[in-house]
């Protein structure tokens, strides 16, 4: 694999190898003799004032391709349409080349696992659970209590509104007890796969995103539950204002509404109306 060097006005002038270390994701390009001779012109190019290594990219620098990207590198992985595997994707996202796939280990001991909140991809091949049936192996070989579970709605992906592929969210489940109520953990994967099916077929590659979420939700409710402390704490401490000007209790009761008012009122006209005409019905007699 080359890579030519262009000063950016005129055709390459030397040449390097591009081969990349497994040991580490720092880029290194390495000089070829001082002297190279193209077989089909034997035009010569001289390489003897290249620089021995590239110290590699600036600090900041990371992978975080979208959805659509990542279902571009997965169909150049699978052979689909005219993409092209990029000469360096198996830096950024390695291939697990094993039947249980993601599941052959607890995500916190895949190469590249990281809780910093940065995220780490993988290839792999999904296979199914059992003979029958089309579940997918979501059990952690390693651990018999440890699960992917799938949580909400396939969402549906699209490249300039034409259908590409599917993303599913998964988080990590732990069992203690047989019968209980499962944990969940910090470790989330966002799984993608091409096609218009939402389930994956048995033994396709998919590409999956993992990374470390907090319990940011468990952070955020002690803080309140302290403050809430504290503020009573200030409430029974400070000192009370008497009451000077409370006013004292009223002998009759006070209608609460003013309906109430009002039918009071008529009542005592009817009262008095209806005396008068007695008083005057036994004067007559």
């Amino acid at each position: 694999m080359w890579s030519w060097v262009v000063d950016g006005r005129s055709i390459a002038r030397s040449i390097k190898t591009c081969g990349l270390p497994k040991s580490n994701s720092i880029l290194q390009i390495k000089d070829t003799v001082e002297n190279w001779e193209c077989p089909q012109c034997n035009f010569r190019v001289d390489n003897c004032n290249v620089s021995n290594e590239w110290p590699g990219l600036p600090v900041g620098v990371k992978f975080d391709p979208s959805d659509v990207e990542l279902l571009e590198h997965l169909a150049a992985k699978n052979g689909v349409g005219n993409q092209k595997t990029h000469q360096y994707i198996d830096e950024f996202i390695p291939t697990l080349d094993v039947e249980e796939g993601i599941c052959c280990k607890h995500p916190e001991d895949l190469p590249g696992s990281r809780k910093d909140g940065n995220s780490f991809h993988f290839f792999y091949r999904t296979t199914n659970a059992y003979t029958t049936g089309q579940r997918k192996r979501r059990k952690i070989s390693a651990e018999s209590s440890v699960r992917w579970h799938k949580t909400g709605k396939t969402k549906s992906i699209l490249k300039n509104g034409v259908h590409i592929g599917f993303k599913k969210i998964l988080v990590l489940n732990k069992t203690s007890n047989k019968g209980t109520k499962p944990c969940i953990l910090n470790w989330v994967m966002h799984q993608y796969h091409l096609g218009t099916n939402e389930d994956e077929k048995d033994g396709e590659y998919v590409v999956s995103k993992i990374f470390f979420q907090a319990q940011k939700q468990q952070v955020e409710n002690h803080a309140n539950v302290v403050a809430g402390v504290e503020e009573l704490d200030d409430v029974c401490n400070s000192p009370r204002t008497p009451l000077t000007n409370a006013d004292p209790p009223r002998p009759v009761k006070t209608p609460l509404y003013e309906d109430d008012v009002n039918d009071y009122q008529v009542g005592s006209y009817i009262y008095c109306f209806t005396t008068e005409i007695q008083i005057l019905f036994y004067n007559s007699r």
